[in-house]
């Protein structure tokens, strides 16, 4: 259990799920928090311009800072990273995904302070080989764009480091398709029930892409979407409860098509639906997973017994407690 004055650092604090992370934290009691992220981008302020932390420091200068002040850290929530699926320059996933993470992984062993990272369902590429979290699997995995890349190198990095170079505990969190409060600011890379939520409200339709696989109908693509404050209220457990280390697949282990999420959208904004599909652009057909559904039986058996939000309930908090007021979390 980690006490309510020790000191937590978290990076990617301004972003989509650290912003919400953060002030799930100052609502659980935690306010000595270190943030670090890029906080330059105006459309990012509002996501922690409320938040109560203790310092706030820019990712570049974090390792010198950190030297500098020499905080006594009791544990890390490591979100920061590169997300752009469609940022095909394989150097940039590297430095911010995999060289940053080193060095998070190596102050963490260097201090024994505990880590909790973001891993991604993107390193399960086209799903040839399952959804498990199963370390034997992930040599063998097959991104299929270089942030997927990215993510699973890292992994794969951390699985060959010795005892006597890992953290006291640590997790990789493969975060399946998160959606919810505080993502105003990802543009094409904001989840399709934010997008579908404006395009409702503009045209009072929904456009949703083509298949272009003859095994799966217009609309039926299934992905694991996992509200936010699920992905939040685990990553609080892990930081509180005695786990083995590891990878875990973090969805809710139930894949739902594209229509249901258009359609619990329409639902939570008291209107009919109206779905209108497009041709899927050219540049990421081929990077397109048809199919996500995390395997949740390992963390299941490490003792979270937490009931997930349904898509419906997870959608309709998020239009009418967000989206409709233009609120943050």
């Amino acid at each position: 259990m980690i006490g309510k004055d020790k000191i937590i650092l978290l990076t990617g604090a301004a972003g989509f799920i650290g912003s919400y992370l953060l002030g799930f934290l100052n609502k659980q009691g935690y306010k000595n928090i270190i943030i670090a992220d890029e906080f330059d981008e105006e459309d990012k302020w509002f996501n922690f311009d409320t938040k109560e932390y203790m310092a706030k420091v820019e990712r570049e200068k974090l390792f010198d800072w950190l030297e500098e002040n020499k905080p006594v850290v009791s544990f890390v929530f490591h979100l920061g990273a590169r997300t752009d699926t469609t940022e095909f320059d394989y150097s940039v996933h590297e430095k911010l995904n995999v060289a940053y993470s080193k060095n998070i992984w190596s102050y963490c062993v260097t201090n024994n302070i505990p880590l909790v990272y973001a891993s991604s369902a993107a390193t399960y590429g086209s799903g040839e080989l399952g959804y498990n979290d199963d370390h034997e699997l992930v040599e063998k995995l097959h991104p299929l764009n270089p942030y997927g890349v990215s993510k699973n190198e890292f992994d794969k990095w951390v699985l060959r480091q010795a005892q006597d170079n890992q953290p006291p505990f640590w997790t990789g969190l493969k975060f399946f398709n998160v959606y919810g409060p505080n993502e105003y600011h990802k543009g094409r890379m904001a989840s399709v029930i934010f997008h579908s939520f404006n395009q409702i409200r503009s045209t009072g339709k929904v456009k949703l892409f083509k298949s272009h696989r003859p095994d799966f109908n217009d609309g039926q693509q299934l992905r694991d979407f996992i509200y936010v404050e699920d992905v939040a209220k685990v990553c609080c457990w892990l930081m509180n409860n005695n786990v083995s280390s590891g990878l875990y697949n973090l969805g809710t282990g139930k894949a739902r098509s594209f229509e249901d999420l258009a359609k619990a959208t329409f639902a939570a904004m008291g209107k009919q639906s109206v779905i209108e599909y497009i041709d899927m652009p050219e540049d990421i057909r081929d990077k397109y997973q048809y199919f996500t559904e995390a395997n949740m039986s390992k963390l299941q058996k490490a003792g979270y017994t937490e009931k997930f939000c349904s898509l419906e309930e997870g959608v309709t908090d998020y239009v009418k407690n967000y989206l409709l007021p233009s609120v943050y979390y």
